[in-house]
């Protein structure tokens, strides 16, 4: 048996950056990964055309940009190189091949006991492994495991079929007629990467979505700094209006609610496009709804169409399986794998469990500061500007800069605070009629008695960013405060 402080299970993006975090604040840490490599993701399960669908600003770990010569659409290799160089940097070391398959929590001792199989043994002996730990990080993410819907006939089906993940390029299926089943961003860049390999492609559409541009969708991160989601949001959809035109008559649906909505509020993202739009717009690559149901090749398709396909590619999305190995915690985390509590307290469970990125609080998640004139004021030196505050002495204001300055008033502008301590007593789990947590800021992340969990914000790497930060810099007080 071996103990340490936290316990970090995953080493994707998120269970990097949180073991980052803790490295720089000397908290002793284990990384326990089921693959032979962090983020496997990236490195074996994704297509070779893959890049970074936000500006590069937008998507580093904490403590470390990219390199100023990287290109603003990160590639994955690029990406990849980035991850190495954070790895090394921060002396981040997974133990790899580590198949965790329970943690309970010792109320008794209060730590968590994890039991994880090692498969890096020879003559195929598999050995367990039992570690304890206070705090228990879940980096695993909602991205953990392929999905694949249940369609009838599809056992038998005659030809092809794998998860996207599953995909590198379109080279083996030139001259094929191949099926995509899902048009989020990888369904869509897949089925324009099989036409670019001169495979015959057609494209399931069954919900609505909107389609940007990577330009609108940089322009729009921008707004969101100084406008109203709303505001964004409609400016954004006219955009592409003018872009697209109508898409319904080529089969796709836009969404009545704005792009940036869905993504705060559920997590969908917009799609953007790489070249697909105008294929589908030729007609080279076919748009279907749903599928009812398969016989040998024969696809038939919600609409009463039957058509035949040599391959079939699920683009289809993840599952969490977070589930699977977490026992006797479900308050934490629902019947999907997915935490219960959502913003503010989306970060944090009971007993030392935490959890990074399931805030759905969008692309942005700080409001912008709208200038009513002050800042010409600043400007012609009528408004002054002054560093932090150090200490007052009498009516006199030592500044972090050292200069004192005198004054007859102040007025602290420095936020609020939820009061939900005050009323709520010995309870942890207080959920509306809808499901979703009653509290509010300023707990956003945090739940009771340590357990933390990262990878699941569906805010992609600057989520992860920050939840990373902020649990590193919880258990770090948590331990100080233990000690004093």
């Amino acid at each position: 048996m071996e103990e340490t402080m936290v316990i970090i299970v995953g080493a994707g993006p998120a269970g990097l950056a949180t073991s980052a975090c803790l490295n720089r604040l000397s908290i002793p840490n284990i990384v326990l990964e089921r693959e032979d490599c962090y983020a496997s993701l990236w490195k074996k399960r994704s297509y070779d055309r893959l890049k970074l669908h936000l500006a590069k600003q937008f998507c580093h770990l904490p403590y470390m940009d990219f390199p100023p010569n990287a290109p603003t659409y990160v590639p994955k290799n690029g990406f990849i190189d980035y991850l190495d160089n954070y790895v090394s940097h921060f002396g981040i070391t997974p133990r790899y091949l580590r198949s965790v398959e329970s943690v309970i929590y010792d109320s008794d001792a209060e730590k968590w006991q994890i039991v994880v199989k090692n498969m890096t043994t020879t003559d195929n002996v598999i050995e367990t492994e039992v570690y304890t730990s206070r705090f228990l990080v879940v980096a695993s993410g909602e991205n953990s495991q392929g999905t694949i819907p249940d369609i009838d006939g599809l056992d038998s089906y005659g030809g092809e079929y794998i998860h996207s993940n599953q995909y590198e390029n379109g080279r083996k299926f030139r001259g094929k007629d191949v099926l995509v089943v899902g048009c989020g961003n990888s369904g869509m860049e897949i089925a324009y990467d099989l036409w670019n390999w001169g495979a015959n492609t057609s494209i399931v559409v069954r919900n609505p979505v909107h389609v940007l541009t990577k330009e609108m969708v940089k322009m729009a991160m921008i707004m969101l700094q100084y406008l109203p989601r709303k505001a964004v949001d409609k400016i954004t959809v006219a955009i592409s209006k003018l872009k697209y035109g109508k898409l319904s008559k080529y089969g796709i649906q836009r969404p009545k609610k704005g792009p940036f909505h869905l993504k705060e509020t559920s997590g969908r993202s917009p799609v953007i496009d790489v070249g697909t739009i105008s294929k589908i717009k030729s007609e080279e690559i076919k748009v279907l709804p749903g599928m009812k149901s398969i016989g040998d090749k024969d696809i038939v398709f919600t609409n009463g169409e039957t058509v035949q396909f040599d391959a079939i590619i699920f683009a289809t999305g993840f599952k969490s399986t977070v589930r699977n190995w977490l026992k006797g915690s479900y308050e934490s985390f629902d019947e999907k794998g997915m935490p219960r509590k959502s913003l503010p307290y989306h970060w944090e469970g009971r007993n030392g469990i935490y959890n990074v990125g399931f805030s759905r609080r969008g692309l942005q998640g700080r409001s912008p500061v709208i200038d009513v004139g002050t800042i010409s004021k600043i400007k012609s030196g009528e408004i002054k500007v002054l560093p932090g505050m150090e200490c007052i002495k009498d009516n006199e204001v030592v500044f972090t800069n050292g200069a004192t300055v005198q004054f007859d008033a102040i007025v602290f502008a420095t936020g609020y605070k939820s009061t939900v301590r005050n009323w709520l007593k010995g309870s942890y789990e207080s959920f509306d009629e809808k499901g979703m947590p009653k509290r509010s800021f300023p707990y956003h992340w945090k739940g009771g008695n340590g357990i933390y969990n990262a990878g699941f914000s569906r805010r992609g790497l600057r989520g992860i960013s920050s939840d990373a930060q902020n649990i590193a810099n919880d258990i770090y007080i948590n331990i100080t405060a233990d000690l004093s």
